[in-house]
């Protein structure tokens, strides 16, 4: 149960750090984050969105790392909303 409370909190953490970080066109694409393993997977709801955002991200990387220096690797990924 801590697990699943602890990886619901990073999301929420996450998804507040980008909302502040990123334009408001892109936040609202997102359709998930998930940190594990020392990776940040970031969501976008389509495929020409993900391609955005990933040009975005790779400036905000630097901050990340700085912000959470235990993430190694940020990526970015299609996952639609239902």
């Amino acid at each position: 149960m801590t697990r699943l409370t602890d990886q619901t909190a990073r999301q929420a953490f996450w998804r507040s750090w980008l909302e502040a970080h990123l334009p408001a066109d892109f936040v609202r694409r997102l359709s998930g984050v998930v940190e594990r393993d020392g990776t940040l997977v970031i969501f976008a709801e389509s495929a020409a969105w993900s391609a955005r955002l990933r040009y975005a991200i790779q400036e905000l990387e630097p901050e990340i790392r700085a912000c959470q220096p235990g993430i190694a690797q940020v990526t970015v990924s299609v996952l639609p909303r239902s």
